[in-house]
């Protein structure tokens, strides 16, 4: 007869490469938390209705809360020939008291026990990430208020188009940043369902009380169908999906970031402490971070795409594929985290270079735009003065000017509208002060973003305190 737990049916022991295959205890150990509180929410429950002793509860309970201070005090052999974390608590706990333990498994299934793990699991982990990204938010406030004058190219095809503050581009990360929160408190929405008491896929026969473990487990809603409660997923690829967006947006402020220290650009340089150096060339500093935040991004996604394959074509319910759901959503969870931790620091770090920035737009004619805006304000139609802003451009190249540079009797023969208030038209301060529509780049429009942001990061510390008083602890 097979040495498992469940072994009862068979006749032989598992092939030993079969259990190596199929067991997931390396990975899914890191929920001995939720599964320990999980099983004390369920032996209360079980004994409140009646279904084993007090007494078995009680011992039940001490023993638990026995084998998580040996976890904790990194005292627990954890054991592949049981399979997982499940498995492993409950036969330390049947070995430690005897015929109380081998009851707790009543009236529920490691179908039901599982999802009611990973959903603590990813619930807690999802207030982390919060957090981080409220931390990291508030850094890109910070920064930018410090350099709220500091003027740069905006870009469009990488190319340079109009002037704006540097804190306006920052706040446009903090905006995204903002959105991915918000993600994730959808996510928080839906890891807070709780399917304990679903059994295997049918439910049970025990008069068990879920809306008690509920109430045990802090979960706002329960699972109305035993199947859909074992067999879903959608929390998990939510979170990947969240994780996903997010990646993509610390890529995209890691490429800017590289951009910004290179030589090339030199607009920040970053702090010594958040870069590398090369084993060849003395000279070379490194943006390593971005870059690996960067490569980071494509392995998030591709856990997403992975979750997306894996349940795609399962049959309802619970399927040993969806064992594979723990690596990917455990490695995401550390992937972002770090990501936000590290990146918080390069923003805090990092010096700007706001001569550089000031030179580029100097030396430049993404002041264009404004000056066909100054000819229409005249009266001019629009797209008159788009084709007389170029034509200018273009006698400035030719001639190795720029806008600023011409003669008004070079402006004159081009218009007779323009007058000597173009020259304040097109200075940098002034192509910014003057974008003052809502949610433009104006040093008034700015400080308004700044502003709201500090409203937006107090009522995101909130929630997430909010939500992490209801998480358990043992």
């Amino acid at each position: 007869m097979s040495e498992k737990m469940w072994g009862g049916r068979f006749a032989k022991t598992t092939d030993e490469m079969i259990n190596d295959f199929q067991a997931s205890i390396e990975f899914d150990k890191r929920m001995y938390h939720e599964d320990i509180a999980g099983s004390i929410a369920h032996a209360r429950m079980l004994a409140k209705c009646g279904i084993i002793s007090d007494d078995d509860v009680k011992k039940i309970e001490k023993g638990l809360k026995n084998i998580l201070t040996q976890i904790e005090e990194d005292k627990f052999n954890f054991d592949v020939a049981f399979e997982d974390i499940h498995m492993n608590v409950e036969k330390r706990l049947t070995d430690a008291i005897g015929e109380a333990g081998a009851r707790l498994h009543t009236a529920r299934s490691r179908n039901d026990q599982v999802a009611l793990d990973t959903h603590m699991y990813v619930r807690r982990e999802t207030v982390s990430v919060m957090r981080l990204i409220t931390e990291m938010m508030e850094a890109l406030v910070n920064v930018a208020e410090k350099n709220e004058d500091v003027i740069m190219p905006g870009y469009t095809h990488l190319q340079r188009a109009q002037p704006i503050l540097f804190a306006h581009h920052l706040m446009a990360y903090f905006a995204m940043l903002a959105r991915d929160f918000e993600r994730f408190c959808g996510v928080y929405a839906r890891c807070d369902i709780m399917p304990l008491g679903a059994g295997a896929l049918a439910g049970t026969t025990f008069p068990i009380d879920r809306e008690y473990v509920a109430k045990q487990l802090h979960f706002e809603r329960i699972y109305k169908n035993s199947l859909d409660a074992v067999s879903d997923r959608d929390y998990i690829m939510e979170f990947l999906s969240a994780a996903s967006m997010l990646m993509v947006h610390l890529s995209r402020l890691s490429e800017e970031t590289i951009l910004w220290c290179s030589r090339e650009f030199s607009f920040v340089e970053l702090d010594d402490a958040h870069c590398t150096g090369s084993s060849m060339m003395p000279q070379k500093k490194n943006p390593d971070v971005s870059e690996l935040v960067r490569g980071k991004s494509g392995r998030v996604i591709g856990h997403l795409m992975a979750m997306l394959t894996t349940v795609k074509g399962l049959p309802l319910a619970y399927n040993k594929d969806l064992q594979e759901d723990k690596e990917g959503i455990f490695d995401a969870i550390d992937t972002i985290k770090f990501s936000l931790a590290v990146y918080e620091r390069i923003i805090r770090g990092m010096k700007v270079n706001r001569e550089m920035m000031k030179k580029a737009v100097d030396e430049d004619f993404s002041n264009a735009t404004d000056l066909a805006d100054y000819l229409a304000k005249k009266g001019m139609p629009f797209r008159k003065a788009h084709a007389v802003s170029g034509e200018a451009v273009r006698y400035c190249i030719e001639h190795k000017k720029w806008l600023s540079d011409l003669t008004m009797d070079e402006y004159k023969k081009m218009s007779p509208m323009f007058e000597d208030d173009v020259y304040d038209a097109v200075r940098p301060e002034t192509c910014v002060k003057n974008r003052n529509s809502l949610g433009g780049t104006s040093y008034s429009q700015v400080k308004m973003q700044i502003d709201d942001a500090r409203e937006i990061i107090k009522a995101q510390k909130k929630i997430a305190d909010e939500k992490e008083a209801m998480q358990i602890t043992v």
